[in-house]
């Protein structure tokens, strides 16, 4: 049986929430009776209203925004998923290519808050949840311009959740690895993604849905009291390699 969240009715803005996290984000909110527009730089088929939108271009953004206000009235929850980042060792990335990772994955969040937190305000509250990621709490090889980014979108967070309070609360979610429609990109055949879900202490990857459950959780009645918090979503996180390469403590079998 589905808790009710308070959440029927809520306009609810989730950035790239057309495929992989996001899609389920969006499905989430949707299940839980939330009216919810999606965004996303190409158009594409979804669910949920769609609005077709680059959010690193402030133009875009406001446009997105007073958009939403214009046709709903108000705008209740913000969800900022649309992020990401190619593989590429740092000694190889170009400045521009770092350029648009960081610009992807903490400017435009903050830039999309900016515009949300004053419509918020206006109305007398709402609630903004950034998806961040373990890489932001631990090293990121390939990708460290994403993993410095998203570093500090968790700093954002907290310093937002005191700007804006009382009325707005801001937290994160700190995002471990998912299967998705794209895992096979990250982690190859089948075979590889269930061996990589075997390192997770809960044994497998999480599914899209589930974190989609914990940002409505924290957008909700239910987390009011949460503001600046940042919640780790990651089956545990990951077995320490050494664990498997030492042998003081392995069981021997009868």
């Amino acid at each position: 049986m589905q808790t009710d969240l308070g959440l029927a009715g809520a306009v609810v803005l989730v950035t790239g929430g057309v495929r992989g996290v996001g899609r389920g984000i969006s499905e989430v909110f949707l299940a839980h009776g939330a009216h919810v527009v999606t965004c996303a730089r190409r158009e594409t088929v979804t669910n949920a209203e769609f609005v077709q939108c680059d959010v690193r271009d402030e133009t875009q953004v406001a446009a997105l925004i007073d958009g939403i206000v214009a046709r709903h009235g108000r705008l209740d929850v913000v969800v900022n998923n649309a992020g990401g980042a190619p593989y590429a060792p740092a000694a190889d990335a170009s400045p521009r290519l770092h350029d648009k990772i960081v610009q992807l994955n903490l400017l435009a969040p903050l830039l999309v808050s900016q515009k949300a937190n004053a419509v918020m305000q206006r109305q007398g509250g709402g609630s903004i949840v950034m998806i961040s990621s373990v890489s932001g709490t631990r090293a990121s090889p390939g990708t460290a311009a994403y993993g410095a980014a998203k570093a500090g979108l968790d700093s954002l967070t907290a310093s937002l959740a005191v700007e804006w309070a009382p009325k707005v609360r801001v937290n994160s979610l700190d995002v471990g690895m998912v299967r998705t429609e794209q895992s096979h990109l990250h982690y190859g055949s089948e075979a590889a993604v269930e061996a990589v879900g075997k390192t997770v202490p809960l044994g497998r990857l999480a599914e899209p849905e589930e974190v989609g459950a914990c940002a409505a959780f924290l957008a909700s009645g239910l987390a009011s009291y949460v503001s600046g918090a940042t919640l780790r979503v990651h089956g545990g996180g990951e077995i320490p390699a050494f664990l498997a390469a030492a042998d003081v403590n392995q069981r021997e079998d009868s």
